[in-house]
């Protein structure tokens, strides 16, 4: 069993498979490739001058590669669905069960809804401030849970504190993701190593 599969493979849903990988769990994302990114140009992205959206995309992508994410590009997810222990996440002709579930599809909401997530008032998912939604271990990010405030760096944002929120409850206390010079000569180093 997977332990967070994430559904979608924009800015959050890549955000949260980092942070999950390169933290130690298994991560599993499904990508259509239809995120708005594509459309996007980069100029209010902290730490990036300007950067064509679909650039931004390919180093996303491997980043959580490199970390050892399992991307499934191209694999449209047809339903998610809430098991005894987790969930199953179906694509055209196979399933895969993850103990949790993080959902990055933009605005389309359907899967929240299919699921049983609780809904706002203006439609949006309700999430609390961990993107945890009403159903226990199944996270919702970015536009999903935002009215029209459609934006990528929100969108990783929302995505980190669901995969810290999960890694919190996997490592207990109240797990950080930082890194020192010295701990990411670590990483990094490992990660030419293996380029």
């Amino acid at each position: 069993m997977t332990r967070v599969a994430i559904v979608g493979g924009g800015p959050a849903g890549l955000s949260a498979a980092l942070f999950a990988a390169k933290n130690g769990l298994d991560a599993l994302v499904f990508d259509t490739d239809e995120t708005w990114m594509h459309k996007a140009h980069l100029f209010n992205y902290p730490g990036i001058g300007s950067l064509d959206g679909s650039a931004y995309m390919q180093t996303a992508r491997q980043q959580a590669d490199d970390f050892g994410a399992e991307r499934h590009q191209d694999a449209e997810v047809t339903d998610v669905e809430a098991t005894g222990d987790g969930f199953t996440v179906s694509t055209e002709g196979d399933t895969h069960d993850a103990e949790y579930v993080v959902l990055a599809t933009g605005a389309s909401r359907d899967a929240a809804e299919s699921l049983g997530c609780d809904f706002t008032d203006d439609g949006v998912v309700d999430v609390d401030v961990t993107m945890e939604t009403s159903v226990e271990n199944a996270y919702a990010t970015g536009g999903m849970v935002r009215a029209e405030e459609w934006q990528a760096v929100i969108s990783a944002g929302d995505g980190a504190a669901a995969a810290l929120n999960i890694l919190t409850k996997e490592k207990g206390d109240h797990y950080h993701d930082f890194d020192t010079p010295s701990t990411a000569e670590d990483v990094f180093g490992g990660l030419r190593d293996e380029v």
